[in-house]
């Protein structure tokens, strides 16, 4: 393996983490958009607050990870993309930021109208940004982004089956990922009820997903039969898991059982994003760029695989504290989600076994 390929394979773990985490922060404000109204409403709103407000800032670190890299380590690529792309990545930074506003604001506002004002944008945002994200993926696998400032088609190369499917594709995964994660968070709060209706959302959303998937896999046939190709070929292995792990996720759920559901959705997604590298192998740009053309220098290579390395030792483990702080109920400001109030009698701040 080349300095190249590391730094290519380091960008890809970067990309499965946001994948992974950035995707299940979207699923839930995409639940909280169509939790409905009504104290029912109101009680999946309280839950994903709960579950989410400690953790969610720190989801983009992975995202600004991802566009360090590819600039400081590709920047032929990142040129190509962020030109040709504009218009969807606009969208996204748009997304983003008013996501994170709909957020901060929906608990701080006087009024009710600001309340549901800044829920809806939260919602639409969370919505929405995974769609761009994916449209940008599908332009990438389609080929569509050429070489050069701007040289690609501004609109066509986004907006097109493949893209628009992909797209779909972000959103349904993010709802599959989030619904499972809210399915253990419910049973942490103690709220059976939540819990049944978050199971039934991850069963219906993780089936959506595999039915967009299977639609973009035949545009994909038809429009970039080279990576389709490569997908069951060399890159069959993660195809395989990730579908297991899917399988696994359902039964699992079936069953009841939330032990495992979480890291098999996760390992579900991660084997998709790392099956879609492995076939996309060794090109950055399908067709038009590999990852030696758009290699900096070495010694900017080796610079980024050391940062890399220090990122490992000190970033893992503080977000790895975090994230056990937030599962302990030690940091955050939100109130646990009520119990059932048909269920006066129902506990509601002990947690169900795992």
């Amino acid at each position: 393996m080349t300095s190249a390929d590391a730094v290519a394979a380091v960008l890809w773990v970067g990309i499965a983490f946001y994948a992974v985490f950035g995707g299940a922060d979207f699923g839930a404000g995409l639940w909280a958009l169509f939790a409905g109204g009504g104290t029912r409403g109101r009680r999946i709103r309280e839950l994903v607050d709960w579950a989410i407000g400690p953790v969610w800032e720190s989801n983009h670190v992975w995202l600004i990870f991802v566009l360090v890299v590819l600039w400081t380590a590709f920047s032929a690529a990142f040129e190509a993309i962020t030109s040709t792309l504009f218009i969807p990545l606009s969208l996204v930074a748009l997304g983003i930021v008013l996501r994170g506003a709909g957020f901060a604001f929906h608990t701080t506002a006087r009024g009710s109208r600001g309340r549901v004002l800044a829920q809806r944008l939260f919602g639409l945002s969370s919505l929405l940004t995974p769609f761009f994200m994916g449209t940008v993926a599908g332009a990438v696998a389609g080929g569509r982004v050429p070489v050069g400032n701007a040289a690609g088609d501004a609109v066509t190369s986004w907006l097109n089956p493949l893209s628009l499917l992909i797209g779909a594709l972000f959103v349904a995964t993010s709802a599959y990922l989030s619904a499972v994660f809210l399915v253990r968070e419910a049973r942490r709060a103690g709220v059976a009820d939540l819990e049944r209706a978050f199971t039934a959302r991850a069963l219906g959303a993780g089936l959506a997903a595999a039915a967009v998937g299977l639609a973009a896999l035949l545009v994909l046939r038809a429009d970039a039969r080279p990576l389709f190709d490569r997908l069951f070929d060399q890159a069959l292995p993660p195809v395989i898991v990730s579908a297991l792990c899917g399988l696994g996720v359902l039964a699992l759920l079936r069953r009841r059982s939330v032990r495992g559901a979480r890291a098999l959705a996760v390992g579900a997604v991660a084997a998709l994003i790392w099956a879609w590298g492995i076939a996309q192998f060794p090109y950055l740009l399908p067709r038009t760029l590999t990852i030696a053309e758009a290699a900096a220098p070495r010694p900017t290579l080796t610079g980024v695989l050391l940062v890399f390395g220090v990122a490992i030792v000190l970033v893992l483990p503080a977000l790895g504290l975090l994230y056990t702080l937030a599962q302990r109920d030690l940091i955050g400001d939100a109130e646990r989600p009520e119990a059932d109030p048909r269920r006066p009698s129902a506990p509601n701040a002990t947690p169900g076994p795992s």
